[in-house]
């Protein structure tokens, strides 16, 4: 395994790791305001986009399903999922599976609104990620979905 690889050598491989944190916040705090954004200007909470957002990365789900996802309790699952109701950007189904259970569906007319404020923000991905080779990008893919996951497990951990 090389130095850099294995975490020792000069400090240049703890100063990049400082880098990439740094960027790592610096990209949440962007994101966040974006959302922010554009949550304001569809009427949209910020806890309302993130469950939107979850349910159309993973739908249709259940509403407990969701709630574990979101890390939310279930009454508050039930408010967030009336609102997103209420404004036209969810259904609940009954779930073919289980008569008993229903299903939250995101109502894909409607999110053409939501990705249309989103778009100058996937051009500019589009743009930067033009920049460099597919060999690289699958990196930067994998790096991501492993700090994806990291987050995830940190906040398992925090229950």
């Amino acid at each position: 395994m090389s130095s850099v690889a294995s975490g020792s050598g000069d400090g240049s491989h703890r100063r990049a790791t400082v880098g990439v944190k740094q960027a790592l916040r610096e990209l949440d705090t962007q994101l966040t305001l974006l959302n922010r954004q554009v949550g304001g200007r569809v009427g949209l909470k910020d806890v309302d986009m993130d469950c939107l957002d979850l349910i159309n990365a993973h739908g249709p789900l259940s509403p407990g399903a969701l709630a574990r996802r979101a890390g939310l309790h279930a009454a508050t699952m039930t408010g967030v999922l009336d609102r997103l109701e209420r404004a036209g950007w969810i259904s609940r189904e009954r779930d073919p599976a289980d008569r008993r259970a229903s299903l939250v569906r995101a109502l894909r007319d409607r999110n053409a609104e939501l990705l249309g404020h989103f778009a100058g923000m996937n051009a500019s991905v589009e743009r930067i990620c033009a920049d460099y080779p597919d060999t690289e990008l699958e990196r930067f893919s994998q790096f991501l979905h492993r700090v994806a996951e990291a987050g995830h497990k940190a906040a398992q951990d925090l229950d």
